[in-house]
């Protein structure tokens, strides 16, 4: 146990009349919400390290200059924009090309994974994986591990953008 993590405990409340204290017995605990998530994303990070899936010299070399960068993420969200806005204010001659896909929910793993087979037949520079913030919950979906490793065997190399600075999933 550590601090942060969410717990759901079963036992009995004792009460103390004399000193008018509250003392809870508990007799099973096991992790929940978040605490869970974090604890499998952990688990799955540990294991495909093992595997040598995380090493540095995996890593594609990105070009000085990409000319043509594929873009994966969702189409009708504001991320799109702003990767639109970033490259137009740091290099307007880049041709941004994009794969859409979903990014959050039960289907989006697979929908990343087929963005992203589109988006390597398309031959970019770069391919970026973005997609905005939200609850650790909401990015569960880059934390899949059918979709880290089709990043990982990706031919192009995929720059990630996922949720805010503090954010880490298994796809970066």
């Amino acid at each position: 146990l550590k601090d942060g993590l969410q717990v759901q405990m079963e036992g009995n409340f004792d009460v103390y009349d004399k000193r008018g204290s509250l003392s809870f017995h508990a007799t099973s605990l096991t992790l929940a919400g978040e605490g869970l998530l974090r604890q499998q994303v952990a688990e799955l990070a540990r294991k495909l390290e093992r595997e040598g899936l995380m090493d540095a010299s995996r890593k594609k070399p990105l070009p000085r200059f990409c000319e043509r960068v594929c873009g994966v993420t969702s189409l009708s969200g504001s991320v799109i924009d702003d990767v639109k806005r970033t490259l137009a204010r740091r290099n307007p001659l880049v041709k941004l090309q994009a794969a859409g896909c979903t990014v959050q929910g039960k289907g989006a793993p697979a929908s990343i994974i087929a963005a992203l087979g589109i988006a390597e037949t398309a031959c970019p520079d770069a391919i970026l994986l973005v997609r905005g913030g939200g609850a650790f919950e909401d990015l569960m979906t880059f934390n899949d591990e059918g979709l880290a490793r089709a990043v990982a065997s990706c031919s192009v190399p995929v720059i990630t953008g996922i949720g805010h600075e503090p954010d880490t999933c298994i796809c970066d």
